[in-house]
């Protein structure tokens, strides 16, 4: 899903940026057009905003060809462009000095999860961009339940059949519907797309069905924190162990602090509402937002102190065995799984 900013752009320049970068990258074919609307087709040269300059692009845009069409100089993530007030006033000034026929644009993949935060210059460099006449427009990564919709537009713009079923399946395949914030969705509409071509390749003569997608796609549901720590919290002893898998990437400090803080305020929820106290007092008292503070006592309720206690106990029996192993080896996942099992699993009837 993409957003254009209001009016028709007037000015060859263009910023496109959003979480979904296979619309992003797709953004500029528009300028393109635009660019060929003389007759000629434009030669897309692809830079990247850390091994180029200002003066290096003003060189490719800031000259006329006499014969045959332009350049579409397509920069992606210009950061280190605009990484100073200087730098990004030298940028700026190439915006005048674009050459009839050429054109230029920014490609900012913005990852939308809530680990992140964007940086203030890049807003900056996109109000410029729209200050000069430029196109903006945002992509936005389809949604959980849009996915299946958008897989089945891709399809439909490469002649590729595929039962809406099977989309659904492809969305799952490539974690779409993983709900939780901190999950980095980038990549999904470029892999979505990638299998879809490999699919319609093993699938030439009939639509592609679930069982296609089931036999060819490899699944590729992206590692979450807030996932994991929920199922901590819950006690889904399994759902943990396979979220521990995936955040193998994560280093082993970090898992421990992450455990050690949802534990710890797993404490401190179960021991006001031992004494009585409200769920929904816990909003005033911890300083939490309403969700947080429903989801912690939620979970809070699953545990009793004494266990809440020997859980954070043998955290630091956990912390221990990872030293020095922050990559994902099976010495890390075996010590994380026996920590799950011994202490998160609910304990069976005596």
């Amino acid at each position: 899903m993409s957003t254009p900013t209001m009016g028709g752009p007037t000015a060859p320049i263009g910023y496109y940026w959003g979480e979904d970068s296979y619309g992003v990258s797709r953004g500029p074919d528009a300028l393109a057009r635009r660019l060929e609307a003389r007759g000629e087709a434009v030669e897309r040269v692809r830079l990247s905003g850390a091994s180029t300059s200002a003066q290096a692009i003003l060189e490719r845009v800031g000259t006329a060809t006499m014969f045959g069409g332009g350049t579409l100089v397509v920069v992606a993530e210009p950061g280190p462009l605009i990484a100073t007030k200087p730098l990004a006033a030298q940028l700026v000034e190439v915006f005048a000095s674009i050459a009839l026929g050429n054109g230029l644009a920014f490609l900012d993949a913005v990852d939308g999860s809530n680990s992140f935060k964007r940086p203030a210059s890049l807003e900056t460099l996109k109000k410029a961009v729209e200050a000069a006449g430029g196109e903006v427009r945002r992509f936005d990564a389809p949604s959980q339940d849009g996915m299946a919709r958008w897989i089945g537009d891709r399809a439909a713009e490469r002649g590729i059949q595929i039962t809406p079923q099977a989309a659904r399946v492809l969305a799952e395949r490539i974690g779409a519907y993983v709900r939780e914030k901190d999950v980095d969705r980038r990549r999904q509409g470029e892999l979505a797309v990638s299998e879809l071509e490999k699919l319609a390749v093993y699938r030439l003569d009939a639509p592609i069905g679930p069982d296609d997608v089931k036999a060819l796609v490899a699944e590729a549901v992206p590692g979450s924190t807030w996932a994991f720590l929920d199922a901590i919290g819950a006690r889904r002893a399994g759902e943990a162990a396979d979220l521990a898998e995936r955040l193998d990437d994560m280093p082993a400090p970090v898992l421990v602090v992450h455990l050690h803080r949802r534990l710890k305020d797993l404490v401190d929820v179960a021991d006001l509402l031992s004494v009585g106290t409200p769920a929904a007092a816990l909003v005033r008292t911890l300083k939490l937002n309403p969700w947080r503070a429903e989801r912690l006592a939620e979970q809070a309720r699953r545990w009793t102190l004494p266990e809440l206690d020997a859980a954070l106990a043998g955290l630091l029996e956990l912390d221990a065995a990872l030293k020095g192993h922050d990559g994902g080896d099976v010495r890390r996942r075996s010590a994380v799984c026996l920590w799950i099992a011994e202490f998160v699993r609910k304990p069976g009837p005596s």
